[in-house]
């Protein structure tokens, strides 16, 4: 009996010393290891770049138009009243020519269907409210004052009067291709 008491406690003195060695051990070497690690992590900064010298410039525009003076003001004026005159040009021929029946028309309610030649001239078949229509260069076609510029075997090219955001008036190209497939 005494050897096994003897036994035992051997056997406990063993576990306590197995215990005591590794609760604070592991401890102090993680903290030796994040010190380590710590130290050893510098980050590397780039010194600031020195400023540039501020060289002033000398105010080379005083011959020229000030942008805020009369004479400006007067010169835009001129520019716009020209272009307004030519744009009246553009509009003023059509104002004063009697109406053509495919004008009453929106332009995206009349379809292409085909094409021929009559008399040696390119003739365009179109289509308005399931009627067919000839229509050749120089004919009148949709509500924009679109005169049909170029008839070909696929398509009929015209040239559109159109007011921009400004309510000035500009040309605008147009083309009607050919419905493949029509009835």
């Amino acid at each position: 009996m005494r050897l096994v008491n003897l036994a035992r406690m051997a056997g406990l003195v063993v576990v306590l010393a197995v215990i005591a060695g590794c609760g604070s051990s592991e401890q102090e070497e993680l903290q030796q290891w994040m010190t380590e690690q710590r130290n050893a992590t510098r980050p590397k900064i780039d010194p600031l770049p020195e400023p540039g010298k501020f060289s002033p410039q000398a105010y080379s525009q005083e011959g020229s138009i000030e942008p805020f003076s009369n004479q400006k003001l007067t010169q835009a004026l001129k520019r716009d009243s020209n272009q307004a005159t030519a744009n009246a040009a553009l509009i003023a021929p059509e104002l004063s020519r009697r109406k053509e029946p495919l004008e009453a028309s929106p332009l995206d309610a009349v379809v292409m269907v085909g094409s021929l030649i009559k008399v040696g001239q390119p003739v365009a078949l179109v289509r308005v409210d399931n009627l067919i229509y000839q229509v050749r260069v120089g004919n009148y076609l949709g509500q924009n004052y679109g005169r049909i510029t170029k008839v070909t075997e696929t398509s009929l090219a015209l040239r559109e009067i159109v007011q921009d955001a400004a309510g000035e008036w500009i040309e605008r190209p147009a083309t009607l291709q050919l419905l493949e497939g029509s009835k």
